[in-house]
């Protein structure tokens, strides 16, 4: 799959350097699925250097992914700002297309499409999903009803059932296209990865506190303030780990939304400044970030002009306090065991007498 990917992609970069001399100024004809046993998409992969917008509709929810730029297969999702997408992921699902191939014709009675999962997507309750790629005029490059994949004997599912949706026809097609209207789904999700073995430095700032964290002995430690009570070591390297994979749950414009809580200034070994602005917004986390130094071209450009939503727990991590950092009280000692109480006095023999 990974080859053929690779093959079409490097047809979709050809297309779109030649994209003058193939379509010309004339009107473009739409892509018509073959008939069974053939592609459903003949020439769909030159095709698709025209395409600039994807929609993706399924319960009501329409997703938007776009390409800004036609001389790049770079693309974005529209609906949450023109974040980035998971490239890998659009260029599967257009790839997926265009191997898409028609096996066998079923029902053309609109009364069965539902159990086909083909009905009209914009039926109240239907289990459909309609994908659309777009042209940068509106005009339609390729359009299909997915309906339900046809899970084997094996349980692999690489057949599902489509249909055009100008079309009465319904197919069961050999392939697999995963089309989902959630924009979650599409987002690139990674900010930023750095090796905790990576930090020097971390001043965190909160309000009128400062805390300073530096190497030593191969551990990031809280050197500032010197008086501070006994730690718990596993919270203090959770610090040191802040930057390491962190993922978003979800992103917005720049500013971020809520009320400052604190900042993080976190240099590395090689010289790069990571500044973390983070905000409360009820129980979310949402945070800025900006890159400065060495190597930091690639992260400052991907985080700038952005707020990300974090995992609430990473709030210690990213801004943590010397409260929270603290290691817990010792437990009491158990209290000691009363001593056994005496034996009781033996009463007094009777008088006999």
């Amino acid at each position: 799959m990974r080859t053929r990917t690779t093959v079409i992609l490097a047809a979709l970069g050809a297309a779109v350097l030649a994209l003058g001399v193939i379509y010309g100024s004339g009107p473009r004809e739409r892509t018509q699925p073959a008939a069974q046993g053939q592609i459903a998409f003949p020439g769909l992969v030159a095709k698709l250097a025209e395409a600039t917008r994807i929609e993706i509709t399924h319960g009501g929810l329409t997703l938007h992914l776009a390409r800004p730029d036609k001389d790049a297969m770079i693309w974005d999702v529209a609906d949450r700002g023109s974040y980035p997408a998971q490239q890998d992921k659009v260029h599967e699902l257009l790839t997926a297309l265009t191997e898409l191939r028609l096996d066998e014709p079923r029902t053309s009675d609109p009364a069965a499409y539902a159990r086909l999962g083909v009905e009209d997507p914009a039926a109240k309750g239907a289990d459909s999903t309609l994908l659309r790629v777009l042209d940068g005029k509106g005009g339609v490059i390729a359009a299909l009803v997915v309906g339900h994949a046809r899970t084997s004997q094996h349980g692999e599912s690489d057949t599902l059932y489509v249909r055009r949706p100008d079309a009465a026809q319904a197919w069961l097609a050999e392939g697999r296209i995963a089309a989902t209207s959630d924009s979650m789904d599409w987002l690139d999700r990674d900010i930023v990865n750095i090796d905790p073995a990576k930090i020097a430095t971390d001043v965190v700032t909160r309000g009128e506190t400062t805390l300073t964290f530096g190497r030593s002995a191969g551990s990031l430690t809280l050197t500032a303030p010197a008086d501070h009570p006994k730690l718990d070591d596993l919270k203090v390297q959770e610090v040191s780990r802040s930057l390491a994979d962190l993922t978003l749950e979800d992103v917005k414009p720049a500013p971020a939304p809520g009320t400052a809580l604190g900042r993080a200034v976190i240099t590395t070994t090689d010289g790069m400044t990571v500044t973390v602005e983070a905000n409360k917004s009820g129980p979310e986390l949402w945070a800025t970030f900006t890159a400065e130094g060495k190597d930091s071209a690639a992260l400052a450009a991907k985080v700038k002009g952005w707020a990300y939503l974090i995992g609430s727990w990473k709030e210690q991590a990213l801004v943590p306090t010397l409260d929270n950092l603290k290691a817990a009280a010792p437990a009491a000692p158990p209290a000691a065991a009363p001593p056994p109480a005496p034996p009781a006095a033996a009463a007094p023999a009777p008088d006999a007498r």
